[in-house]
């Protein structure tokens, strides 16, 4: 992926890249319409949440079809090779990886994974006149089905005009000649692909993921605005998370550069996101939502979201439906807040990644300020402390395992470790020397952690 964002053609608004250009850069705002309001409920008005059957039984955990050793270097054991940008696993344990305009599946039993070219946004290439400018992340879903995450560029203004061109906010108005076709292409970029093994082990595309939960407008467009489909603001995948068990067991959450949205097999609920208002010279306010690049499930199933400048801690509604819902009796927000002992409100802090250890305790780690443990006083007050001892502040990921330990990815000094006892130590054994990504399978026992690397793919067993 590339680390600076590139010049765009004049007209065709600003690259999403998977880092953020440097701190001194101001934030990007849309004008045009206003994002369109929540739902109309009222955020204190009591609803009942729907009726839910309690989640399948789980199976006692087996071994799973991968070796059971400690440490397995998995890019020379399977031949996977170094470039490798994304790893997932799906419900069947095969490993999806991501390179580029290629899928790969590394099946139980397989000496080597096959590669899959072409498929979906990448059918066409890369670029500011196809699909996407490139992939971005890898998430595992169902058994054999993997999900695919997209960037492109930001739009001057996420509104979109229907066939119609009805005015927003009443769409009382219709006026056809409103409507650009070439614009409306635009809902169809980015997002995120659904993909599944077919009948001959290749990587196939099942869909682009297009279905609201609720109603709303064409269901062939891509992921857009769940509150009101003429809105286009969810458009790159930076990151991707899977709820491995639990109540929620098999749910996905990508963060992008609006907010968070959660999916739920082929339908998707766009979207929330932790914000704050920064004041206007007129008086007004403009919502700071950021580029969500943090995601993580805590002990309870809560969603953590970590995005440029704030942190949330959210409990997920029961239904899918009711996720972008403000109201608190279907998603109680434990958190929306920055860290005072880091930074300023306006000054960002580059969330990477967070997580919750066995022991309650969140943690959350900045690409450019470190780790840093934090604590929840109210809804819109959190306190933190950061976590001294790693050698460097570039960091990129966490994983909280079963053990209590905290596994901290580094850019530049390989894999660390915080361990129930609180003390600190470099994990030997992993080739690479910046981390890119961890993914914690505790479905198997022992359970799995995949450590994403420079290098390629090492896997750690025991945790």
């Amino acid at each position: 992926m590339p680390e600076e964002p590139v010049t765009p053609p004049e007209g065709n608004g600003t690259p999403i890249v998977a880092e953020e250009p440097p701190p001194t850069s101001e934030p990007v705002t849309n004008p045009g319409p206003v994002e369109p309001p929540p739902p109309t409920e009222e955020p204190n008005t009591p609803v009942q949440p729907p009726p839910t059957e309690p989640p399948p039984p789980v199976a006692e955990p087996t071994v799973g079809p991968w070796p059971d050793e400690a440490l397995v270097n998995y890019s020379s054991r399977y031949g996977l090779g170094a470039s490798i940008q994304g790893v997932a696993v799906d419900d069947a344990y095969n490993i999806w990886l991501l390179d580029g305009e290629r899928i790969g599946v590394l099946r139980p039993g397989d000496s080597a994974p096959r590669w899959t070219s072409g498929v979906g946004q990448a059918a066409g290439g890369f670029g500011y006149d196809q699909r996407a400018l490139g992939s971005s992340v890898i998430c595992g879903g169902s058994a054999g089905r993997a999900y695919v995450g997209y960037l492109t560029y930001e739009l001057d203004t996420a509104f979109i005009y229907s066939p119609d061109g009805s005015d927003f906010p009443n769409y009382n108005n219709p006026d056809p000649t409103r409507f650009d076709p070439v614009k409306y292409e635009e809902y169809l970029k980015g997002d995120l692909d659904v993909v599944k093994l077919g009948a001959e082990g290749q990587v196939v595309l099942e869909e682009h993921l297009s279905r609201s939960a609720r109603s709303n407008g064409p269901r062939d467009i891509g992921i857009r605005n769940t509150n009101d489909h003429h809105f286009d603001e969810d458009r790159s995948v930076f990151t991707c998370v899977k709820v491995m068990r639990g109540q929620h067991r098999g749910d996905l959450y990508i963060g992008t550069n609006h907010g968070v949205t959660r999916i739920r097999g082929l339908e998707y609920n766009s979207h929330r996101h932790p914000v704050w208002f920064k004041p206007k010279p007129d008086g007004g306010q403009t919502q700071m939502a950021g580029y969500t690049y943090g995601l993580g499930i805590a002990q309870n199933g809560d969603v953590l979201i970590g995005n440029d400048w704030n942190l949330g801690v959210v409990t997920p509604s029961v239904a899918l439906a009711d996720w972008d819902r403000t109201n608190d009796t279907l998603n109680p927000e434990k958190l929306n807040s920055y860290l005072p002992e880091l930074n300023s409100l306006e000054d960002k802090d580059f969330w990477r990644s967070l997580q919750q250890t066995t022991d309650g305790s969140y943690y959350a780690a900045s690409k450019d300020f470190g780790l840093w443990k934090f604590t929840i006083a109210r809804r819109s007050e959190a306190h933190g402390t950061k976590v001294t001892g790693l050698p460097t502040d570039a960091l990129s990921s966490l994983a909280a395992t079963d053990d209590g330990s905290l596994f901290i990815g580094t850019r530049g000094f390989g894999l660390w470790k915080l361990d129930a006892q609180k003390q600190l130590t470099h994990v030997e054994g992993v080739d690479g020397v910046s981390v890119t990504q961890l993914v914690y399978d505790p479905t198997v026992k022992p359970a799995m952690l995949y450590v994403l690397t420079n290098a390629g793919l090492t896997v750690l067993r025991g945790n």
